[in-house]
């Protein structure tokens, strides 16, 4: 069909653009925050960029949405320039705005043949433009290989090449590129720009004495500080310092002027009395927006005691408080529309759903790290978690390409690590990946290493590092490591996960009482994990406990209908050492088909 040729009634040419993409970052949440207020900075962005830029640069404005445009160029160069003029309004449109209200647009372009009727563009040349924005983080522009073909750099653009880009909806990878303005490196150093937190924020209000004592009032001062210092060493969130919560002791303020004043998800307060050397402590979380209760206990202790150093009434507070959190977290997660909710209630409520292995909420938690990763692209975390949730996938049987998902998995890790090369998460599950994936147990030993290096407590690299060594047959540093895993994160909510891998590493010394009992807490906490099934059958096998041993097996089998020694063989790490001989003779001694 030549171009200008009659498509029908309405698409009535073929041409050859350029479109650009603006989309809105974190539209929703602004728009939620203040409707009026973003609304009307959205409109005099738009009225700028329609009456300066487009005309300057030859473009043509398709369509304006309530949080993006589509743009149309006939040349590639003016749309590249007109891009970052779009990104330098922006800038200076938040000048003096305050932290988090920021209107920050990312932008996606691709050149392609198109159909057009005059007033609108249709094609996949389109769609790819939208897509290519949610590889761009806040303030980025990026670009397709074809449209990086057709631009000169320096000249042109600053330009960097980011690889293979899977797309949400498009079956082939896609190459991508990020531009920056002449002389400006296109990437956003870590730490800068727009960075959604993924960690719901605490403020712990001094406790206030019942007892109207001034001689008591320390004891509330103290309390605070324990649980703040405890709660800080939590990762899952961040605290309020206590210099910005003491000058609220005793105010009464309402839960959601505190929430505006200190930036707090959650407001944990309450009061204690004195009875001669003991305390009784009457403590509450609340949300800070709804004043919400979602948890409170009373506790007892010793006065003596707790300005001594004895933390137990405080350890348990801190447990509970962390428990509770995530509890709520992963509720709104499962109950609320995804674009609404909180960065960190979607990573919590993913990594949770994630790890309970049940096809439904698995599937749910690939929504959740999706929205994320599209909401903040330049976040090593979530990649990093959408790695593992696609190892997890390969683990559950839940797959039939494997290879498939190593590919995404590593292309995760790839993105979580240009953006942060010393995040001990984003290596840690790189090393999984090629453990458990690749079999490349030497590269993986490497990612490990350098884990470690980059935060020398980072319980899950410990863990995985062990695991490794297990499969080895490396008993010793794999029961070293794995212990060590377990006592860094005692409270981790997914101790069924640590409590598993060390049932192998128990497997690997031989002892096979250990790796029972460390698998059947595995099983208590978590029935859905194919991997505790299996480190059970081997342990109870070897124990004699032949019967039990079947029975496991018979579960492992309705989690796994296609596991066989075969498909075993073809993916465990230890295929090779003389622990997979060893366990594939074990498994099907006790019933796995061959």
């Amino acid at each position: 069909m030549t171009n200008g040729q009659a498509l029908g009634d309405s698409l009535t040419s073929r041409v050859l653009r350029t479109i650009v993409c603006v989309d809105v970052v974190e539209s929703v949440r602004l728009i939620q925050d203040d409707e009026e207020d973003a609304v009307r900075r959205w409109q005099r962005l738009v009225e700028r960029i329609s009456t300066e830029l487009l005309p300057a640069h030859g473009g043509r404005l398709v369509k304006s949405l309530g949080d993006g445009m589509l743009l149309e160029f006939a040349g590639v160069r003016p749309a590249v320039a007109c891009a970052f003029a779009i990104q330098g309004v922006c800038a200076q449109a938040n000048d003096g705005v305050s932290a988090g209200r920021e209107m920050l647009v990312r932008i996606g372009a691709h050149v392609a043949e198109l159909l057009a009727d005059g007033r609108d563009l249709y094609g996949h040349g389109v769609n790819i433009a939208a897509r290519l924005t949610s590889l761009a983080g806040p303030g980025e522009t990026v670009v397709s290989a074809r449209l990086r073909d057709e631009i000169t750099a320096p000249l042109d653009a600053e330009i960097e090449d980011r690889g293979d880009g899977y797309l949400k909806h498009v079956r082939e990878p896609v190459r991508a590129y990020r531009l920056g303005p002449v002389g400006a490196r296109p990437v956003i150093a870590p730490g800068t720009g727009f960075s959604p937190s993924l960690q719901p924020t605490i403020a712990v209000i001094p406790f206030q004495s019942r007892d109207h004592d001034p001689a008591h009032d320390v004891l509330g001062e103290v309390l605070a500080d324990e649980i703040i210092a405890a709660l800080s060493r939590a990762a899952e969130i961040k605290v309020i310092s206590r210099l910005s919560t003491s000058p609220l002791r005793g105010r009464g303020t309402p839960l959601p002027d505190v929430g505006n004043l200190l930036g707090a998800s959650y407001v944990l307060s309450g009061g204690y009395r004195v009875q001669g050397s003991g305390y009784t402590f009457a403590v509450e979380l609340a949300e800070a927006n709804t004043s919400h209760i979602v948890w409170s206990m009373n506790l007892k202790g010793s006065v003596p005691g707790i300005l001594s150093g004895d933390n137990e009434p405080v350890r348990r507070v801190v447990a509970e408080v962390t428990s509770a959190v995530r509890v709520r977290e992963i509720e709104r997660a499962q109950t609320q529309a995804l674009p609404t909710l909180e960065s960190y209630t979607l990573l919590i409520g993913a990594i949770a759903l994630m790890h309970r292995l049940s096809p439904h909420d698995f599937a749910r938690a690939r929504q959740m790290l999706d929205v994320l990763t599209e909401r903040a692209p330049r976040l090593a975390v979530p990649q990093a978690w959408l790695a593992e949730w696609h190892v997890l996938r390969v683990q559950q049987g839940w797959t039939d390409d494997p290879q498939a998902e190593a590919r995404l998995a590593l292309e995760r890790t790839k993105r979580a690590l240009d953006v942060d090369p010393r995040c001990s998460l984003a290596l840690s599950v790189d090393g999984f990946i090629n453990t458990n994936l690749l079999r490349r147990l030497d590269i993986a030993d490497e990612r490990y290493t350098l884990a470690l290096e980059a935060n020398p407590n980072d319980a899950l690299a410990w863990l995985l590092k062990g695991t490794m060594h297990a499969f080895r047959g490396e008993a010793a540093q794999a029961v070293e490591m794995t212990a060590r895993a377990r006592a860094l994160s005692p409270l981790d909510p997914q101790r069924y996960f640590y409590e598993s891998l060390s049932a192998t590493a128990a497997l690997a010394a031989k002892d096979y009482g250990q790796a029972e009992a460390l698998a059947e807490h595995s099983y208590r906490l978590n029935r859905k994990h194919a991997s505790t099934l299996r480190a059970l059958a081997i342990s109870r096998w070897q124990l004699g406990k032949h019967d039990a041993a079947r029975d496991t097996i018979g579960e492992l089998l309705t989690i796994e209908p296609s596991f066989t020694i075969t498909r075993f063989v073809d993916r465990s790490p230890s295929t090779g050492y003389w622990t997979g001989k060893l366990w594939a003779d074990t498994l099907r001694a006790a019933g796995v088909p061959d």
